[in-house]
């Protein structure tokens, strides 16, 4: 955020356990859940209910929280996990959104950066995230932040991202 900006902005780790942190976190992931980045429908009262508590079970779980004036204004929810090939931790950006009235201030770059930050200090060799192909604002954050597609084979392609929901 530049100098001549009035608002200030704070970014720290959410306590899972604190009502005020996963009350913060519940209204970003439910903002974000009804974007049509984030799909386009409401988190489920059982998601709205449970998530602070889940996630404080999870291992390596963590939550960045960017407050602007002291409101929550968006989040990057992350993931510890390993890379065989590094043989080291990783963590992967399961989730980043900012509010669309905080679009376009830096928020998500800063959110990016406090990741780096966390994750040089869990002793990551890499961040991952993924991305929707039509997102093109998020893929030109994402690029000038250092993030591109990849491949360990350039002749085999670059890697995807797919699922299957159980």
């Amino acid at each position: 955020m530049s100098a001549s900006n009035a608002s200030t902005l704070a970014i720290a780790l959410a306590d899972y356990r604190d009502p005020a942190d996963g009350a913060a976190l519940v209204a970003l992931l439910d903002a974000y859940a009804r974007d049509p980045m984030g799909g386009g429908e409401p988190l489920s009262p059982k998601v709205r209910d449970g998530l602070p508590a889940a996630l404080a079970e999870q291992p390596g779980a963590f939550t960045l929280i960017a407050r602007e004036d002291g409101e929550p204004a968006g989040l990057a929810n992350c993931f510890t996990g390993f890379s065989t090939f590094a043989c080291a931790p990783l963590v992967n950006i399961h989730d980043l959104a900012v509010l669309p009235e905080h679009r376009g201030k830096g928020l998500g770059r800063a959110l990016m950066r406090a990741v780096a930050t966390e994750a040089r200090k869990r002793g990551a060799c890499k961040i991952t995230l993924e991305v929707l192909s039509g997102n093109e604002g998020a893929k030109a954050l994402y690029a000038s932040e250092g993030f591109a597609t990849y491949a360990l084979d350039p002749a085999m392609g670059s890697a995807q991202f797919w699922e299957k929901k159980l």
